[in-house]
């Protein structure tokens, strides 16, 4: 404040200068006392007119200035109501340029952390929609026109997490049921004939539904078909005992019953 004062002290003092100087070389032109007076005046208005017009400007500059502080304010409060975060408190004794400056940063910032978070929704509803094809459920209930809060973005990506190793083991469970129900049909000799079956023979293991009906009809199948192969295994028991005892009561050479063992 104190150099401010002494620049203004230096203004006026080098326009009384420059005016005395105006003085004494319109003295040594012998300039009528009247027509020094109509100059003096008109350096007067020229000195006026120059200040009004900086004046102005700088009225210009701080109404920019506390235009600016109000629409940002207004959008930082919005962003933060939208956001669902402390509204940002103003700092005291703090100038206009540093408050404009305050909340403009605040407004970019709180804008960039919104459209993060949207950003951060749309992928993990694209994840929620792939894993829920997968596994047959329902998506996770989010507004998608509102900006989540970051709890519940955390709590999104819990349950994503959660889908995620549940898809995981019901996929370790259909890699292994198909394996043993392809197993249990090429030694029952057995073609599928049904569309489930064929499914889940025939169809890419990415594009089945592994929904827990399906995992539960995968078990049902492969424990029919593990009942029909016991059934096959004790009837060629029977059959066997009954071929043995043909045997012996025909005396059918060994040569005869090796060579028909290998079958």
């Amino acid at each position: 404040r104190a150099r401010s004062e002494a620049l203004a002290s230096e203004s006026v003092l080098c326009l009384t200068r420059a005016l005395a100087t105006l003085r004494g070389i319109w003295e040594e032109i012998g300039i009528p006392e009247e027509q020094r007076l109509e100059r003096t005046n008109v350096v007067r208005k020229h000195v006026q007119e120059l200040l009004e017009l900086m004046v102005k400007e700088e009225e210009g500059l701080k109404e920019r200035l506390l235009s600016s502080i109000a629409t940002h304010r207004k959008d930082v409060d919005s962003l933060c109501r939208e956001l669902q975060l402390e509204p940002l408190q103003a700092e005291e004794e703090s100038t206009l340029l540093q408050q404009e400056k305050c909340l403009r940063t605040r407004a970019e910032a709180l804008l960039k952390e919104k459209e993060d978070r949207k950003r951060e929704l749309n992928t993990l509803q694209e994840e929620d929609h792939d894993l829920c094809s997968t596994l047959c459920t329902t998506p996770f209930c989010v507004d998608s026109d509102a900006v989540p809060s970051l709890e519940k973005l955390e709590c999104y990506r819990n349950h994503l997490a959660s889908l995620a190793a549940e898809k995981e083991r019901r996929q370790e469970a259909f890699v292994s049921l198909k394996r043993q129900i392809i197993l249990c049909m090429e030694e029952l000799d057995h073609t599928p004939d049904t569309s489930f079956e064929q499914d889940v023979v025939c169809k890419d293991e990415a594009d089945f539904c592994l929904s827990t009906d399906n995992i539960a009809a995968l078990r049902d199948l492969l424990q029919q078909l593990e009942g029909q192969r016991s059934l096959n295994e004790a009837l060629c028991v029977e059959l066997r005992s009954r071929i043995v005892l043909l045997w012996e009561r025909l005396q059918v050479p060994a040569e005869e019953r090796e060579a028909f063992a290998v079958h």
